[in-house]
């Protein structure tokens, strides 16, 4: 019998999940699971609880809230057997937007019940994993802007999390009135490349901006290759500059804006800088150093998410699906 734990972030989100995780575990039941369910007291503790059903040998671990606590949870799974599966309930969910999962809101109270029905048989694959200063992580990895904004916003009580979008473009908007960017110096697979620069990415996956940007729009989750944003400027103008041409696209060919492929990246700047993974600050560091752990974690993958991963990946599960 497949084995899976749900584990919840009662934190994340705009509305309380704990009222739901029973309906979570009865659809899991009804499809052939056993289940169990822990709540999770910080994100280290996510963490803790995803290594100890990996070392258990359980089937999947089901993270139930945003992109946060999915990255926590996946960092306790990546090198096992034990896969992933998100049941997105927080304020963005930008990996499940890619995925296609409707998120838990007001207005889709059943949404973590019909993902769980959805992912209950899903295939799972294995996807790449980022490591930045130890760190892994799923989505990306900022340094400047982002991040700093990050630092100064979190952590949010639940009330924040209805403006939220609000909240990191007026915050994102002071900072970068008041902050003017920093000198990098980087070595992307052994390339150097030096500048001022308001924002560098490091990413994985195609969306960014809470969702509503399409960053790479040829990104796959398995092909060993993460991409290197590098946003130059100095001032609130190029800011915001970058976010319209993000918004609308046209960031592929901005003369301001340059994209690196990398599979190893160091970066060091003059001064510690600030820097998040996965929406999630971590600590300061002069030096930032971020590789790449092919194809290290699995995870349920919707079948209609499947463009996703590489091409070989994908005409592969054709084959065998005919």
């Amino acid at each position: 019998m497949r084995t899976a734990l749900i584990i919840y972030n009662p934190q994340a989100g705009r509305l309380p999940v704990r009222p739901f995780i029973s309906d979570i575990a009865y659809t899991l039941r009804k499809a052939g699971w056993k289940v169990r369910t822990a709540q999770t007291r910080s994100g280290n503790h996510a963490t803790q609880l995803a290594r100890q059903a990996a070392d258990k040998e359980v089937t999947a671990v089901f993270a139930v809230g945003g992109d946060g606590t999915v990255g926590q949870v996946a960092s306790g799974l990546v090198g096992s057997e034990t896969a992933l599966g998100i049941l997105p309930a927080g304020t963005s969910n930008v990996l499940a937007k890619d995925f296609g999962l409707p998120p838990f809101n007001w207005a889709n109270w059943n949404a973590l019940q019909e993902n769980a029905e959805l992912l209950a048989d899903a295939p799972i694959h294995s996807i790449d994993v980022g490591v930045c200063n130890g760190q892994p992580f799923l989505l990306w990895a900022g340094i400047g802007l982002d991040a700093l904004t990050i630092h100064t916003l979190e952590p949010r009580v639940r009330v924040e999390k209805f403006f939220a979008f609000p909240e990191y473009a007026a915050t994102a908007i002071w900072n970068a009135s008041n902050w003017h960017g920093v000198w990098l110096t980087l070595q992307a697979d052994g390339k150097a490349v030096e500048g001022h620069f308001l924002l560098a990415v490091a990413n994985n996956i195609r969306r960014y901006m809470g969702g509503i940007a399409v960053l790479s729009p040829q990104a796959y989750l398995d092909d060993g290759l993460f991409d290197l944003w590098l946003f130059s400027g100095d001032s609130l103008a190029d800011a915001l500059r970058h976010a319209f041409d993000l918004w609308s696209g046209r960031h592929l060919e901005s003369e301001y804006i340059r994209r690196l492929p990398f599979q190893s990246l160091r970066v060091r700047a003059e001064t510690p800088i600030y820097i998040q993974a996965d929406g999630e600050p971590l600590p300061p560091a002069q030096e930032v150093e971020i590789h790449i752990r092919q194809r290290a974690l699995k995870m349920l993958i919707p079948p209609s998410a499947l463009s996703l991963l590489s091409n070989s990946k994908v005409s592969q599960i054709v084959s065998e699906q005919a």
